[in-house]
């Protein structure tokens, strides 16, 4: 759902700036866990854990926002292979925002780890213990991972696009803060 909107919500923008923090560290703590086995590995799990649930929590309340807010427009004049490629990009965010805390959920459910959110909180385990499914559940969620990091390499480059190259207002529909400029510019756009 798109509107005539230049802007996302407050409420949307505020998510999308929390969600890439975490989603950022999220994706540093997991290289650091399978990059050591020192003590840290351990801190690392603590953190990573609760931080999948909490962004699994964040990306569908995203997800609500994004249903009942909807979206600003594209700019008119976006050649449609870049539309599409826009819209395609969106589902496959949030596909990979909510699949992979499930996918990690699952995968320490199948090898009978607990779901640890803090203390003694634990979350169920979602997936019987299975040792194949575990290797399968992990293969995904490390895979998945690197897909991630790509396609948010790829949001970056296309923003930069948008703000440096085309100047078209997409930038700002997302920016936590505009300046003078930007808005006049919104201003005259509305």
């Amino acid at each position: 759902m798109t509107t005539t909107r230049t802007r996302f919500t407050a409420p949307q923008r505020l998510l999308h700036w929390l969600m890439a923090i975490c989603i950022l560290s999220m994706l540093f703590i997991g290289v650091g866990m399978v990059s050591t086995i020192t003590t840290r590995y351990l801190t690392l799990v603590q953190i990573h854990k609760p931080l999948g649930i909490a962004i699994l929590v964040l990306a569908l309340i995203r997800l609500t926002l994004r249903i009942i807010y909807g979206a600003p427009s594209l700019p008119a004049d976006l050649p449609e292979p870049i539309k599409l490629a826009a819209i395609s990009s969106q589902y496959i965010f949030y596909v990979l925002m909510i699949a992979m805390p499930l996918i990690g959920w699952a995968m320490l459910s199948a090898a009978a780890y607990p779901v640890v959110l803090f203390g003694s909180v634990h979350l169920p385990s979602i997936l019987p213990v299975s040792p194949s499914l575990h290797t399968l559940l992990w293969r995904a969620h490390h895979y998945l991972a690197f897909a991630f990091f790509a396609f948010i390499l790829m949001h970056v480059a296309a923003i930069l696009f948008h703000k440096l190259v085309r100047n078209d207002g997409v930038f700002e529909a997302m920016a936590p803060v505009l300046t003078q400029d930007q808005r006049e510019r919104i201003d005259r756009l509305e």
